[in-house]
């Protein structure tokens, strides 16, 4: 018990301390989980239900105990009849009783067990809220800072069309391209302010979703540091799969979450089978009353009606309409959809741990590949738009090796960060900490 209220109080200060903490000047990812583990409100939620299964723990071991009560009754009774030898009369009866059951088949103790259970699978509950966003912080905060570098390359792009269609203008007015060259150089500085828009408003939209998860309000802005990712960490090395797998089976709180339930399950097909068992139980009380109308004075009354009592009762189920037989086969069906419902998690599990690993080992070879083509797309561009200022290349000849630039910068990114969010994802499924520096 002394435990309980330890872990109660904890919890409550935790809450209070949630409530004062202030915002970070700089948003990193650490601080980004930090805070919503913190603030969020259906993890809020969780802790309080722990607490309210703490309570009811207390409840099931009080269950063990005698009750006590008290019962305190005034009456008064009127008689209109002419011929009543009094119009009306006072009466009081005063008792305390006890009651404790001393058989019930374990049926008290098998209930304090389950309950110590549901403490720990309320527990495991909000361990698997905070996975939850963590996962959607990191996928959040990463598509943030995808959208980021998306901005940064459309605004190299939008400087170079500038730059190009600058240079255009010089030489059309000096009659080395056509007017057509420059309309399309023209065209091309435009589509790419428009482009540099939409990755703008992508950013704006990945901002905004990660103020709501962590819960900020709506006048509020977040700065988010913008690091370095270190190719060593797109690319590195996996553990085996099904190391990672058997890691997870170990360390996620689902698995020990539907572990426990079958666990409860057993615990209450023999809570049901003891129904079948006689109660005993033991009653004791000691009482007193009054009634006005006799030769005695009040004192009297009570010495003279004063009683003691104390008994023992049997319970005995014979027929119960075939409760208790429901109540057992039902505990029995409840213990296999218990079984199933770990085997459906655990299935679950690993077609999380197989595509995260199928996408983190898939990004990281496109990575390498992306890499690799970019740097030879970069440098045929450069040749090609120094061929055509020099009036070796066309226009469509340029504009394509450009585009082509673009493309090859998108795909690198995007299989960059694809491999960093699945790495990020199987960290949280071995319950490891952030590996990279953000």
């Amino acid at each position: 018990m002394r435990r309980n209220i330890l872990f109660s109080l904890s919890l409550l200060c935790s809450l209070w301390a949630i409530a004062a903490q202030e915002k970070p000047t700089q948003w990193t990812l650490q601080a980004c989980l930090d805070y919503a583990l913190a603030n969020n409100i259906q993890i809020k939620q969780s802790r309080i239900n722990e607490l309210s299964g703490l309570e009811d723990t207390e409840l099931a071991k009080a269950q063990l105990f005698p009750s006590l009560s008290a019962d305190i009754t005034q009456g008064y009774v009127n008689y209109p009849s002419h011929n009543a030898a009094d119009n009306h009369s006072y009466s009081g009866n005063y008792s305390i009783n006890a009651n404790w059951t001393l058989f019930d088949a374990g049926r008290r103790n098998k209930a304090i067990k389950q309950q110590k259970l549901q403490n720990e699978m309320d527990r495991l509950a909000t361990e698997e809220s905070e996975d939850d966003i963590r996962i959607a912080i990191v996928q959040t905060y990463l598509q943030v800072m995808y959208a980021m570098e998306a901005v940064e390359i459309n605004k190299n792009t939008v400087e170079t069309a500038k730059a190009e269609r600058d240079r255009a203008e010089e030489l059309h007015k000096a009659g080395s391209i056509s007017a057509v060259d420059l309309a399309q150089l023209e065209s091309q500085y435009s589509t790419d302010k428009y482009q540099l828009t939409v990755a703008e408003t992508n950013l704006d939209n990945y901002k905004l979703q990660l103020k709501q998860l962590l819960e900020l309000d709506i006048s509020e802005e977040i700065q988010l540091a913008m690091p370095e990712i270190a190719e060593s960490e797109v690319v590195a090395p996996l553990p085996e799969k099904e190391i990672i797998y058997a890691t997870s089976l170990a360390v996620m709180p689902q698995i020990r979450n539907r572990e426990l339930a079958i666990q409860s399950a057993e615990l209450e097909e023999k809570r049901a089978k003891a129904a079948y068992w006689p109660t005993l139980s033991m009653n004791a009380g000691v009482g007193t009353g009054h009634l006005s109308g006799t030769n005695y004075n009040f004192g009297n009354k009570i010495w003279n009606n004063f009683n003691e009592s104390v008994g023992i009762s049997i319970t005995i189920p014979i027929f119960a309409q075939r409760e208790n037989k429901t109540a057992y086969n039902k505990a029995k069906l409840a213990i296999t959809t218990s079984q199933l419902d770990l085997l459906n998690t655990q299935k679950e599990l690993l077609q999380e741990v197989e595509s995260a690993y199928l996408d983190a080992t898939s990004a990281q070879s496109q990575y390498l590949s992306a890499s690799e083509r970019l740097a030879y797309v970069r440098q045929s561009f450069e040749l090609t738009e120094e061929q055509f200022f020099l009036g070796m290349k066309n226009t469509l000849e340029m504009l394509t090796e450009k585009n082509n630039l673009l493309n090859a910068q998108q795909e690198v990114l995007q299989s960059k960060y694809m491999a960093i969010m699945s790495i990020q994802l199987l960290n949280i499924l071995q319950k490891k900490p952030v590996s990279i520096q953000i």
